[in-house]
């Protein structure tokens, strides 16, 4: 019994672990080896940073878990927004949230909580009718993403593109790197699949066992997998320089925030409910 406990805290580590020092530092690289804007970045940082979702939520909604994976949506998407705000004002800069398009992108993540404690509260059941809404608040919320960008932040696009024209869109050895850099992605891939398989069975032992709430067990998930998420809102920060750059950073982190919510609560909750009827 202790030992199911031990390759819990384990396979939880390890998944943390390798997206925080291997799939996100990667795809970070492979984005900046492209000379991607920062709104851009903070996507594929947000994306990379889903990735431990995806794989309980997946785990877990195969083995008939799914009470759990609402409860780790709901707790990662709480905790990636206190984490992000903390990290803001940690660096100092709280007054760049003045920012209309930040404004907009805050009230897009608020509503990726409230749907979940929503969903909750009236206990509605998660089923293949809720799937259509979610993929088209995806794409609402992506259009808008996009587009308050366009509206609010010309003047950093401007900035990042005279930045990419002075340090040359591809240079020697690039293709290199992002052949190496896709590589490394793959196998990491293949690796978390293979964890994530071992920590959907050692989740089913301890429900099983224990008779462990899934509401408790979702929570602890959510927790979990939430910590690469920290990670990149700091860094995302500390990499562009103090002062008119420093804005670069917000953009890249809040982006991160709201890709990383919406992907959890409308992408990746979907994939758990058609796996639920599938093996139903």
């Amino acid at each position: 019994m202790l030992s199911e406990i031990v390759k819990f805290v384990i396979y939880s580590a390890l998944i943390v672990l390798i997206s925080k020092y291997i799939l996100v530092s990667t795809l970070r690289k492979l984005a900046e080896n492209l000379n991607l804007k920062a709104k851009t970045v903070g996507d594929v940082a947000g994306y990379a940073t889903s990735v431990p979702e995806f794989l309980t939520i997946t785990t877990s909604s195969l083995r008939g878990l799914s009470g759990a994976s609402i409860y780790n949506i709901l707790s990662s998407n709480v905790i990636n927004l206190i984490q992000y705000l903390g990290a803001i004002i940690l660096n100092k800069n709280g007054y760049k949230l003045r920012n209309k398009a930040i404004k907009i992108d805050l009230v897009l993540v608020c509503i990726t909580i409230v749907i979940p404690i929503l969903l909750l509260w009236f206990n509605i059941e998660l089923n293949l009718i809720i799937v259509p809404a979610f993929i088209i608040l995806y794409a609402f919320f992506r259009f808008l993403n996009n587009n308050v960008h366009k509206l609010y932040l010309q003047k950093e696009d401007r900035a990042i593109e005279m930045k990419i024209e002075k340090e040359k869109k591809w240079e020697k050895g690039n293709k290199k790197k992002t052949l190496k850099y896709n590589v490394i992605l793959i196998i990491t891939g293949i690796l978390l699949f293979v964890i994530g398989e071992l920590l959907g069975n050692t989740l089913e032992q301890l429900c099983n066992l224990f008779n462990v709430s899934e509401i408790i067990v979702g929570i602890l998930l959510g927790f979990m997998t939430s910590l690469p998420e920290l990670i990149t809102f700091f860094e995302s920060q500390r990499h562009h320089k103090k002062g008119e750059d420093n804005m670069l950073g917000v953009v890249e982190a809040t982006n991160n925030l709201l890709t990383s919510n919406i992907l959890n609560l409308f992408a990746i909750q979907t994939i758990g409910i058609l796996i639920v009827c599938i093996v139903r």
